[in-house]
């Protein structure tokens, strides 16, 4: 990190279909360290099934920032198919940005994550809430911001929900439920970028919440990234092979830090702004370090 550093002249491309702060900021790092970052609109790609890259495609390495995941997942996936090198891979936005997929590979590398049943129709979901005890938290499996989480406040209300869920679109009907974690009104966001850890924020719940999330009103802090956030947060991302990563964690009183989500397009204007820390240029820096030559 540091001062400005002056980079080669190349081409990349950071392709959004939203440009927020991040999109902004990494932009403006780009012609800061010299780095040559084409902008890509990803709602007027059109992209042809084919081996041989197409005029439009004359970049090697594309940064994929897309707020749509299934977007984002499948311009990942046809660019590979050209050997462009996607920033974070259609893999790893598909392991992340499917809560059930995440959790599996957090748990095979031995990440402590809250305690998750699955259930795949409204009555076993039923039974698992039960098994997990009230409250509980049903999570869509692809999901952001906090959308369509709810509380399972007790048996009574679990079933009204679950049975809603029903009507919905099939993707919604595979019930995700964790544990409601006993936590202070808080979580740690830590960003991490080609292995490194580089900031970490506490998000707080704004009044009347237990959402951390900031986008929806919540506030940030600096933490401090401590041996124990470090290493959690290298292992989380190696588990997802996620290379610009945030790495959300919730402080339990009982089992210590848990991991309950790892995000492959992850914003960071609240860690960024909260901590001083450029992690835009930090981003641009990686994708010129990893560009195939």
């Amino acid at each position: 990190m540091g001062g400005v550093t002056r980079l080669l002249a190349t081409v990349a491309a950071l392709i959004a279909d939203r440009v927020r702060y991040e999109e902004k900021a990494i932009l403006l790092a780009s012609r800061r360290l010299s780095f040559s970052l084409k902008q890509i609109d990803a709602k007027n790609i059109i992209l042809e099934l084919r081996r041989k890259r197409t005029k439009e495609v004359d970049y090697d390495t594309a940064l994929m920032r897309c707020v749509s995941f299934y977007r984002g997942l499948h311009i990942a996936a046809t660019l590979e198919g050209y050997g462009v090198r996607v920033i974070n891979s259609s893999s790893t936005s598909n392991i992340c940005g499917n809560k059930l997929l995440a959790s599996v590979a957090l748990e095979r590398h031995g990440i402590k994550t809250p305690r998750t049943l699955v259930a795949f129709t409204p009555e076993a979901a039923c039974r698992a809430a039960n098994m997990l005890g009230f409250p509980s938290v049903l999570k869509p499996v692809v999901g952001s911001w906090g959308r369509l989480i709810a509380p399972l406040k007790d048996e009574d209300t679990a079933e009204a929900i679950l049975e809603d869920r029903t009507y919905m679109y099939p993707l919604y009907q595979i019930f995700y439920l964790q544990e409601y974690v006993d936590r202070p009104p808080r979580d740690i966001r830590c960003v991490v970028v080609g292995g490194e850890p580089i900031a970490a924020i506490y998000r707080y719940s704004p009044p009347g919440e237990w959402k951390t999330n900031v986008a929806q009103g919540g506030v940030s802090e600096p933490c401090k990234i401590t041996t124990e956030i470090e290493n959690i947060a290298v292992k989380a991302s190696k588990a997802v092979k996620g290379e610009v990563v945030g790495v959300d964690m919730m402080e339990s009183e009982e089992h210590g830090l848990l991991v309950h989500e790892v995000n492959h397009s992850t914003e960071f204007k609240a860690a960024a702004t909260t901590t001083g820390v450029n992690i835009a240029g930090e981003i641009v820096k990686y994708v010129a370090r990893s560009r195939r030559r």
